[in-house]
């Protein structure tokens, strides 16, 4: 909207226009106020009152107004018989409705209308609905339009998948027909309050939803799928239940099977609430509180039973699962399971959210195309059954699957590691391998528990250590408590001898007997690169305070970048790694002689490598310099006296400034980058 009310204000062709940005909040005006002035809009107001809108049109203002629907009540029409003003309207599908719509036309009667919505209503009782009013330039009736599926593939939202409950938990069908279904006024429903008035009348369908032997089954089956299928995931659940009174029974009985601090009840509490009802209001501090600590990872609460607040607006990209448990139906079912398809990414767990999920109790999503009277060709496009992720699993393990299997036949052995290795090193089989398993592993997360997978577990969990040899053979850097989601890691450990996974890789010190201890190994030659290489970087990350052992892992990376790219070959490979090796041996015998530490034989490198006459002496004196300046990486005041000393040490035995000068500055770039400052 505000984009467009920026073009068109803009635009010479609009001559000096009016424009009415019409939000249906009063949050938004203020925000809104800010984002026009951020795009260099200056010409905007904001019209408080319903005299000021009326001021403001019949003064002719030329500009942008923020303004309201409701403040048009009781406006004389004809305030302004311009043309060119145009009014863009947020939320149309239900902000024209009524007699406030009839105000506004009349108002401005000659003006353009633009509306804004993430949900037209399409086959309603309203005829054509919000295409009645806007949008009639195609044969759709759309203007422009963004749907859910380009919104998927831009990765700003996240596709749905749905399961549905046992028919016993079901809403009957001809009930909620009946009284849901069918109901003609039930069509195009614009929000939660409608909603509510609408289920006030469904005395049976209420009624069948709070049983009180419902309520206890549906709660075990929703502790039970949380605890095994959400959880271990790490992330976060809604119970939506149909009144407030069902709320407050379902925290009865998810306490019963869960800690009470697992879930949260979330709802407006009114005066005349029952002793039953008011234990479960909430301060408005309190109230936000728990609102911010579940979007956050590890956190209680990790679920929350909601019937109408949280249901729109609320942003919280770690909720994955929706159980509901309340009939919806357009708009306000959109807008309620659209809680779950916010992305969510979490790099130190490795989390990547694959999509949202909801948990059907009544029964909506076996009739989506009634209950989605919008676009129900698209939406059933993009709101799948979770049995879909099962048949996409099972075509994978068995289509993809098998010829990575062939590679294992000696239950990893040496020479089962060895073929790994070797018909790995090649990146773009490697890329291809992982990008398979991340998406095997992620399927079988969301849908494990569960039978269908018993026929796939002893391939997967093959699967899974193949990953893991190739994946420790090759990774820059293995950390083995991520390495699989916490469903996969479980399955691996029943199933696969770790013992000989984790021979796959073994670590040299590095010292004289090194070489002639790998010879010694009977591994193959392509494992004993793969595991010097790991060793130097291992050997490296543990003694970070030794900088020269930076730069050997950096030699040793591009011997594996070579003989991974087959610039050189295996017995090249072994062959400049164990220069490597006898090189660090020399230089620990040359550095325990001088009586160097990690930091001072570096700097006796630098100088070494520089030509120096007495790199030993200097060395020596730049020693005490450190010493003196011990908090140099934090402390400009330390820096710039460490580099000055540095400076006039290295003077003492070159008479050449310009050249003592560069000498520094050479020192202290391969200092930074060692001490990544």
């Amino acid at each position: 909207m505000i984009k467009a009310a920026e073009l068109l204000f803009k635009a010479p062709e609009s001559e000096k226009p009016t424009i009415l940005l019409m939000i249906d909040r009063n949050e938004l005006e203020d925000q809104m106020l800010k984002n026009l002035e951020s795009v260099g809009v200056k010409n905007s107001v904001k019209a408080d009152h319903i005299s000021d809108l009326q001021r403001l049109l019949k003064e002719d203002y030329r500009g942008i107004i923020l303004t309201m629907i409701h403040k048009f009540r009781d406006m004389p029409a004809k305030m302004n018989l311009r043309k060119n003003i145009y009014v863009l309207i947020d939320e149309a599908h239900r902000t024209t409705g009524g007699d406030l719509g009839n105000y506004l036309m009349a108002a401005v009667p000659n003006a353009t209308y633009i509306g804004f919505t993430g949900t037209p209503v399409d086959k309603t009782v309203y005829g054509k609905g919000t295409f009645k009013t806007f949008g009639l330039e195609d044969d759709k009736g759309y203007l422009h339009k963004y749907s859910i599926s380009d919104s998927i593939e831009d990765g700003t939202t996240l596709p749905l998948f749905y399961g549905i409950a046992p028919n016993d938990l079901l809403v009957p069908k001809e009930i909620l027909e009946k009284e849901f279904l069918n109901l003609a006024e039930a069509e195009g429903i614009n929000d939660i309050e409608e909603l509510n008035k609408i289920l006030e009348r469904a005395v049976n369908t209420r009624n069948f939803l709070k049983g009180t032997a419902r309520v206890e089954k549906v709660a075990r089956l929703v502790a039970g799928h949380y605890l095994e299928n959400v959880e271990p995931m790490g992330y976060k659940a809604f119970m939506v239940a149909v009144d407030r009174p069902a709320c407050a029974m379902y925290k009865k009985a998810l306490d019963k099977l869960l800690p009470a601090e697992y879930s949260e009840v979330v709802y407006t509490g009114n005066n005349n609430d029952t002793e039953e009802l008011k234990q479960y209001h909430l301060e408005a501090k309190k109230e936000k509180d728990i609102r911010k600590r579940f979007t956050r990872i590890d956190e209680y609460p990790k679920i929350l039973i909601v019937t109408e607040k949280l249901l729109t607006g609320y942003d919280a990209p770690i909720l994955y699962a929706m159980y509901l448990d309340k009939p919806m139906r357009d708009h306000t079912l959109l807008q309620a399971i659209a809680r779950v398809n916010r992305p969510y990414e979490n790099e130190e767990r490795d989390m990547v959210k694959p999509h949202g999920f909801v948990l059907d109790f009544v029964g909506i999503f076996e009739n989506l195309e009634k209950a989605l009277a919008f676009d129900s060709d698209e939406v059933n496009a993009i709101v799948r059954d979770i049995a879909l992720l099962k048949h996409l699993f099972k075509a994978k393990m068995e289509e993809s699957v098998p010829p990575y299997l062939k590679l294992i036949s000696r239950n990893f052995n040496d020479k089962d590691t060895d073929n790994l290795i070797a018909h790995f090193r090649d990146k773009s089989r490697r890329k291809e391998f992982f990008k398979l398993y991340r998406e095997l592993e992620m399927l079988y997360e969301i849908i494990s528990p569960d039978l269908f997978l018993r026929p796939y577990i002893d391939n997967y969990s093959t699967l899974s250590a193949i990953y893991k040899v190739v994946r420790n053979a090759y990774a820059k850097r293995v950390q083995p408590d991520r390495e699989f989601q916490r469903k996969t890691n479980e399955l691996i450990r029943n199933h696969i001898d770790l013992n000989n996974l984790q021979k796959a890789t073994e670590f040299y010190e590095i010292n004289e007997k090194t070489i002639e201890q790998i010879k010694e190994t009977g591994k193959s030659d392509n494992v004993r690169v793969i595991n010097l290489v790991k060793s130097i970087e291992k050997i490296a990350e543990e003694n970070s305070d030794d900088l020269y052992l930076i730069g050997l892992k950096e030699r040793a990376e591009q011997v594996e970048e070579r003989y991974e790219d087959r610039q050189i070959s295996t017995q090249e490979a072994l062959a400049e790694l164990k220069a490597i090796y006898r090189q660090d041996v020399e230089r620990k015998k040359e550095q325990a002689a001088k009586g160097f530490d990690g930091l001072t034989f570096f700097v006796y490198g630098t100088l070494l490598d520089k030509g120096l006459k007495n790199p030993e002496g200097i060395t020596r004196q730049i020693k005490g310099e450190f010493l003196n300046n011990p908090n140099w990486q934090t402390s400009e005041k330390e820096m710039r006296e460490l580099r000055s000393g540095i400076y006039y040490a290295v003077l003492t035995e070159e008479d050449d400034i310009d050249k003592a000068a560069s000498l520094v500055d050479e020192l202290f770039t391969r200092l930074f980058k060692a001490y990544n400052l």
